[in-house]
């Protein structure tokens, strides 16, 4: 993805991170489907002789025929959907703002931004074995504006990209000559 004509780019505005949902989100998606799909299949192998006879009768094999299909576009549509929006939820970072773009759905898609000087605090928080064994969790940025919270979800290395949202709200917040709480934070420890 080429990422150097952000939309609303301003002057001078670079990317600095772009984010997506660690690859590990798609295996529950992949489980998922081969449990939907392995489920029947393993009925019709129990039930083989059984299936054929319903298969043959003039009523039960089309209705038979109508649900496995109906069951299938099923599988396929809820497959899609998540993957779309594992694929679609994406966070952009910039020297300046975030952008966060996150799919509802087929058809329905939320994107909102933040100014980086709005950042009051940003936390990393990884939960669970398989997280933790993966490096994976979720980074929550705090505002006071009207959007409370941006949510990255399932993203790789968190404690990462919180140090990398920090120092970027540091940079961005001398560089219009506010005071930096982060750095004080900093300054206090030591």
């Amino acid at each position: 993805m080429n990422l150097n004509h952000l939309p609303n780019q301003r002057k001078g505005e670079k990317v600095e991170l772009f984010l997506r949902r660690h690859w590990l989100v798609t295996l529950r998606i992949l489980v998922t489907l081969v449990v939907l799909a392995g489920v029947p299949m393993i009925v019709f192998t129990v039930l083989a002789h059984d299936v054929t006879t319903w298969l043959n009768h003039p009523i039960v094999g089309p209705v038979f025929i109508v649900g496995a299909t109906i069951y299938a576009m099923a599988i396929i549509l809820f497959s899609f959907v998540e993957y779309a929006d594992y694929y679609l939820d994406t966070w952009i970072v910039t020297n300046e703002r975030i952008i966060n773009i996150e799919q509802k759905g087929l058809f329905n898609r939320v994107a909102s931004e933040l100014q980086l000087n709005a950042v009051q605090d940003v936390t990393s928080d990884v939960k669970g074995l398989v997280r933790t064994l993966f490096d994976y969790g979720d980074v929550v940025i705090q505002t006071a504006g009207e959007v409370k919270r941006f949510h990255f979800k399932g993203i790789p290395n968190p404690e990462e990209i919180k140090e990398r949202v920090i120092h970027l709200v540091e940079q961005d917040q001398i560089r219009h000559g506010q005071s930096t709480p982060f750095g004080q934070i900093k300054k206090e420890k030591e």
